[in-house]
């Protein structure tokens, strides 16, 4: 027997905002003639208030807003989190705070939130695809709005979906989630810095097919999608950016397109290629099979193999993606079919050995314009990669200068850059930034300590938070144990420092109710 999610009707929950807000504020909203297209209030400290719209806004009152009329609104909804979003039971709505310096809540902007059925029969086809799907958009565009419908169409498919609900935004601010999300299940995140820990955690504890999530933003999140994905489980999700180049160039996210590397092809190869021999691959699966654009409400673009297209836009070949509208008849119109014969058919560049691997004993030549040679040659040894100095820049891979120089306009700089042989710009000419130039050039990354430190600590809050267990973490330097603790004072946990130099430790831990 089908299962139905309780439907909640649009004017209540319409009704639950107007309820929060001061009596002359509420009769001045009710006045307004397009109410039901309202898209949020914004009161802000000794400003009128304001209600906005799609393209427009308007006063609500020549009165400006006090600090009556916030604190007003702050006693009727939910308390605000870490993120400073709090909302109303059983509803949508999303409340964001601005603060001042001291903390003190000066404005406040009260998104309506809409539960939009049918936004999804756009890419329905995509979705019952069995495959994991990005969607990019920008700010306002509907990108949650979608990402709920999903979760709905999805669930009542008979799927088992897990929505990670970072801010309350997709299933509303309540511990019993808004019908909007059909039969999905829905876990709420403690802190917006935990998200990642939550995403795991689902997957680990409550046996997902689907896993929906909103606004994919740090490495720590993009490393769990990694995961989720090679565990077998489908990823619906959104992430900061408005097109698939966007994501490509953010060196935090790009990662979910499978990452990008400096490869050293092979003198043949670079031939028939036409390039030079250092160039930039794929150097791992995407975590998204399919990518889409999310142009307005009623258009999108559809990149439906994020693979290829990634491999391509790496050569220089330009995507042509499949482009959807929706009719003001409600019918879908393909306005553009997607062009995969113009783009290279390659194998996936992380398979891709065969090309460079017969020069894997060749080095990778650098030509040094305004850096020290020694140090060069010390930083190639530290960090022990293959690697040389170039006599002349123009058999060089790469050329190693200072920004100063480069700021500076120097006409060879100019000339190497014209004939595209890749310039990497160190701040000063020490052995430390050169070996931190290198490290991008080969890709190794950068070994943070202090960064793996405080990432070990942001885990054991979760789980103290989750567990009431305490956790001991790895023994620090006092620098690292003083930021450690400083954390657990951020989220109210209690930590006390144990064992002796050079096995100091901090453990964190809460105490009983």
């Amino acid at each position: 027997m089908a299962v139905k999610a309780q439907s909640v009707s649009p004017g209540w929950e319409l009704s639950q905002l107007l309820d929060i807000f001061p009596l002359p504020i509420r009769q001045a909203l009710v006045r307004l003639p397009n109410l039901e297209e309202i898209i949020e209030v914004v009161l802000d400290l000794g400003r009128p208030p304001e209600a906005r719209f799609a393209s427009d806004f308007r006063y609500l009152s020549e009165t400006p807003v006090s600090n009556e009329d916030i604190a007003h609104v702050c006693s009727r909804i939910s308390q605000f989190g870490g993120d400073n979003r709090a909302g109303i039971e059983q509803t949508l709505h999303r409340i964001s705070a601005i603060r001042n310096r001291q903390g003190k809540i000066v404005g406040l902007t009260c998104r309506v939130g809409r539960a939009v059925y049918g936004t999804i029969d756009i890419l329905l086809d995509v979705l019952r695809s069995g495959k994991s799907i990005c969607l990019l958009g920008r700010p306002g565009v509907g990108k949650t709005t979608m990402l709920r419908e999903c979760a709905r169409i999805l669930s009542e498919d008979r799927k088992r979906v897990v929505i990670v609900d970072t801010s309350n935004e997709i299933a509303g601010d309540s511990d019993i989630p808004h019908p909007g999300i059909g039969l999905a299940r829905r876990m709420q995140v403690p802190d917006p810095a935990l998200q990642h820990g939550v995403m795991i955690e689902a997957v680990e504890n409550h046996m997902p097919e689907v896993i929906v999530i909103d606004e994919i933003g740090t490495e720590a999140e993009a490393s769990a999608a990694r995961t989720i994905a090679e565990r077998g489980v489908a990823l619906i999700g959104t992430a900061h950016g408005q097109t698939l180049e966007n994501l490509l160039m953010n060196p935090t996210l790009s990662d979910l397109l499978g990452g990008i590397s400096a490869v050293t092809l092979s003198d043949e190869e670079a031939r028939r290629r036409g390039t030079r021999k250092t160039v930039l691959e794929r150097k791992a699966p995407p975590t998204f099979d399919i990518l889409v654009e999310i142009q307005d409400r009623d258009r999108l673009a559809i990149h439906k193999n994020v693979a290829e297209v990634v491999d391509a836009l790496l050569r220089g070949y330009q995507p042509q993606p499949e482009i959807r509208q929706r009719t003001a008849g409600g019918e879908v119109a393909i306005l553009q079919e997607a062009d995969t014969e113009s783009m290279p058919q390659l194998a996936d560049a992380y398979d891709q050995h065969d090309h460079h691997d017969e020069q894997i004993d060749k080095p990778l030549l650098i030509f040094p314009y305004g850096v020290s040679r020694n140090k060069i040659e010390r930083a190639v040894h530290n960090l022990r990669v293959n690697a040389s100095i170039a006599r002349n820049w123009d058999e060089a891979d790469v050329v190693l200068t200072l920004k100063t120089l480069e700021r500076k306009g120097q006409p060879k700089l100019k000339q190497i850059a014209s004939d595209n042989v890749p310039i990497y710009s160190i701040k000063t000419n020490t052995t430390t930034q050169i070996q931190t130039a290198l490290r991008d050039v080969f890709n190794l990354g950068s070994i943070d300590h202090e960064e793996i430190a405080l990432r070990e600590a942001e885990e054991a809050v979760y789980q103290v938070l989750l567990t009431n267990q305490a956790i001991e973490l790895s023994p620090q330097t006092s620098h690292v144990r003083r930021i450690q603790h400083q954390l657990a004072e951020k989220y109210r946990l209690q930590s006390r420092s144990t064992g002796l130099e050079p096995n100091r430790r901090v453990r964190i831990f809460k105490l009983p109710d």
